[in-house]
């Protein structure tokens, strides 16, 4: 019988991140780093949730539900912290497990972080197709439905006909254009990546800049609205439940921790990496969420979806004629927010797939998946092979699957990995305190208590539905465990390690 509570030494997994030959090649700086942070953090939700959350939540206290929120990630990401500094390895949550809680809560963490980055980055790729038939629209571009849409989706044309999707081409595109490009290297995704957070930050940063000009301060009265008398519905209740539904719009800062042995200095930058990154994205989103809520009522947001809300706070950005409308004075900007959610969406899935593959990387080299995944390129230095079985099985998802199925399985996913990285630095502080740790997360235990009941807190909030699919996708991975890893584990089986 295997022992499923086998761990790794924290000794063995800095060796293997220090002395390993013909490994991951280490090409990212603090700032590239950085760079991957905010490039996994800020996608489209800025544009589109801040709205709904401040028109059916939290009216201009959305600023204070962004500031929960955030607080509420830099527990999570304080304990990340520490672990990347001390273990630099790829895998993320799934190799702090290992060292900490045993192979077989390792495992469940691994399988539990596809959801975050594999089916993620099929979600947001169909999102990114969504927005590329709006952009290309704006220049009388248009792609036939039945290209851009799964089968389960059907679209109403100009004349009233209802046609059905039959594969969703675009979602596919940016899928393999992404994948080929982290099995080109590191290095040069990460340039990419670096070029694109600089374009959608600037447009952020201009939406703000514009924008600040024409707040109207008396949009901010009352700041936070009564409460209607139901829960969730403005006052305090609708602050916190606006918190848990931005909270997933800092999704995505963790995957800085999958590149670890891919850092120059891991044990110095990971941190800066990691929390970096989420800092800088708090300010900007503080910022444009004050600037929405000011140039517009909150109350202008209702019924909006997609960008529609941003749409609408760039409508107000105007003078007031005599007849009481406004006059836009940057009509260009909802194309720059378009063009900056495509770049937004492409480098969250850039991030997503090369964290998922690193996940995988880690596993397969510790035996519990097959040899493949931790095959690297001699030439590109990258698990090459790995990307590609990630590329054919995302772009399946994203041709032929609605985006709404898994999306709150996203969330689950990533806060089932938040709540064990916290319980994982309890545990090391209990069981070896005299470890060096190049980064230490502050006011232990109370900073990985707070982390584990933040993320609990969120996880509640989500519908039952999203529960069962959770379950079942954890009971897939237990066959999965029980039929290959434990044979296969190499920490249960040594001799596996004298046949390699």
């Amino acid at each position: 019988m295997a022992n499923l509570w086998i761990k790794k030494s924290i000794s063995s997994l800095q060796g293997e991140a220090e002395g390993e030959k013909g490994g991951l090649k280490r090409t990212l700086s603090a700032r590239s780093l950085v760079a991957l942070g905010i490039g996994a953090i800020i996608g489209a939700g800025l544009f589109s949730i801040t709205g709904t959350a401040a028109a059916n939540n939290a009216g201009p206290g959305i600023t204070i539900s962004f500031v929960i929120a955030a607080v509420a990630c830099a527990f999570a990401g304080l304990c990340y912290a520490e672990f990347a500094s001390m273990i630099p390895v790829a895998g993320s949550a799934y190799t702090y497990s290992y060292a900490t809680m045993g192979e077989f809560i390792a495992w469940i963490i691994g399988w539990d972080l596809v959801l975050e980055y594999a089916v993620g980055a099929a979600t947001v790729s169909i999102s990114w197709s969504r927005y590329l038939v709006k952009f290309l629209g704006y220049y009388d571009i248009h792609l036939p439905p039945e290209l851009t849409l799964s089968p389960f989706n059907t679209a109403t044309l100009a004349d009233g006909t209802i046609v059905s999707g039959m594969v969703n081409l675009p979602a596919v595109f940016i899928v393999i254009l992404m994948s080929l490009l982290l099995v080109k290297g590191t290095k040069e995704s990460a340039l990419v990546n670096g070029i694109i957070v600089a374009l959608k930050v600037s447009v952020v940063l201009i939406f703000i800049c514009l924008g600040w000009g024409y707040i109207n301060y008396d949009n901010y009265s009352p700041y936070v609205p009564t409460n209607t008398g139901e829960f969730g519905n403005f006052g305090m209740s609708g602050i916190v439940r606006a918190a848990a539904i931005v909270f997933f719009a800092y999704i995505g800062f963790d995957a800085v921790s999958t590149a670890a042995q891919e850092a120059k200095n891991p044990k110095r930058d990971m941190p800066i990496g990691i929390l970096v990154s989420l800092a800088i994205c708090t300010v900007l989103y503080l910022l444009f969420a004050h600037v929405m809520t000011g140039v517009t009522s909150y109350t202008s947001f209702q019924g909006a979806d997609g960008i529609a809300p941003v749409a609408v706070a760039i409508d107000h950005m105007g003078e007031i004629g005599a007849n009481g409308v406004v006059t836009p004075a940057y009509p260009w900007l909802n194309k720059a927010i378009i063009l900056a959610i495509l770049a937004g969406y492409s480098s969250v899935i850039l991030v997503m797939l090369m964290g998922q593959s690193r996940v995988f990387f880690s596993m397969s080299k510790d035996g519990l998946l097959p040899k493949v995944f931790s095959a690297v390129h001699p030439k590109f230095g990258t698990p090459a092979k790995s990307n590609l079985l990630f590329m054919l099985f995302v772009s399946l998802f994203a041709a032929f699957v609605p985006a709404d199925i898994v999306g709150e399985m996203t969330s689950i996913g990533t806060l089932l990995a938040f709540i064990l990285v916290c319980v994982g630095v309890l545990v090391l502080r209990k069981t070896q305190p005299d470890l060096p740790r190049a980064f230490k997360t502050p006011l232990v235990p109370l900073v990985p208590i707070l982390g584990i009941a933040a993320c609990l807190f969120m996880m509640v909030f989500l519908p039952g539905d999203t529960w069962l699919r959770l379950i079942i996708w954890l009971a897939v991975g237990f066959l999965i465990y029980f039929g290959y890893s434990v044979k296969n584990s190499r920490l249960n089986n040594p001799n596996k390690k004298d046949e390699e």
